[in-house]
C-alpha cells in the first residue's frame, strides 16, 4: 500500500462503503446488525449525515479501504455536542493504520465542529477496536450485560468516551434563568 489519502466520502462511495460494512454484518459482531444494509438504505443513512456529522473513506491506491463517520449520538436535542464514531476497515487491509488515521481525522472533525464528547459503542470481544480508541485516549465509561444477541449468543457492549476539551462556545451554552 502507498500513500494513504483521506477525503470526504461521495454517493459514488456508497457501494464501496457498504461491502465493506456487510462483510462484518455477515462474519462479526463489531455491528449488532443482523441483515445486510440494503444500497437505497445506505443512501438514506449518507444522505442524514448533514454538515457536522462527517462521513469520510481512506483510498490507497486509488481504492477506498475504509471509512469512517460521526453521526449523532441520540436524537433528541440535549445531546447535540455528543458524536458516536464508526470506523471500518476492510478486511483485506487489517494491521497497516488505516483505522488509525480514520480515527484521528474524526476526532479533528468532531473538534471542528463543536462538540464536547465523542462516544463509541464497541463489542466487548472487539480488542483491536477497544485498543484502538484507548490509544486516542477514549476511556470506558460504560460496561452493559447481555445486551446484544447475534450469531446465537449474548453479547456485552463496552462504552468509551473522548472529552474534547473547550468543544462549546460560549454562544452555543445553555443560560439559566435567574432564581429570584
Amino acid at each position: 500500500m502507498n500513500e494513504l489519502l483521506l477525503r470526504p466520502a461521495v454517493a459514488a462511495d456508497l457501494v464501496v462503503i457498504n461491502d465493506i460494512y456487510n462483510h462484518y454484518v455477515q462474519t462479526s459482531t463489531c455491528t449488532y446488525q443482523e441483515d445486510l444494509e440494503s444500497y437505497d438504505d445506505r443512501l438514506a443513512w449518507f444522505a442524514s449525515h448533514a454538515p457536522g456529522h462527517a462521513v469520510i473513506v481512506a483510498e490507497a491506491d486509488g481504492r477506498v479501504v475504509g471509512w469512517g463517520s460521526i453521526s449523532p449520538f441520540r436524537e433528541r436535542s440535549g445531546y447535540r455536542f455528543t458524536v458516536e464514531d464508526s470506523v471500518y476497515v476492510h478486511h483485506h487491509h487489517h494491521g497497516r493504520g488505516i483505522g488509525s488515521h480514520l480515527l484521528a481525522r474524526l476526532i479533528e472533525l468532531a473538534r471542528q465542529g463543536g462538540y464536547r464528547s465523542i462516544m463509541a459503542g464497541i463489542d466487548a470481544e472487539q480488542q483491536p477496536s477497544i485498543a484502538l480508541h484507548r490509544k486516542f485516549g477514549f476511556t470506558v465509561c460504560a460496561d452493559l450485560k447481555q445486551v446484544g444477541f447475534k450469531f446465537g449468543r449474548w453479547l456485552d457492549v463496552v462504552y468509551m468516551q473522548l472529552m474534547l476539551d473547550g468543544a462549546i462556545t460560549s454562544a452555543q451554552t445553555c443560560t439559566m434563568p435567574q432564581s429570584s
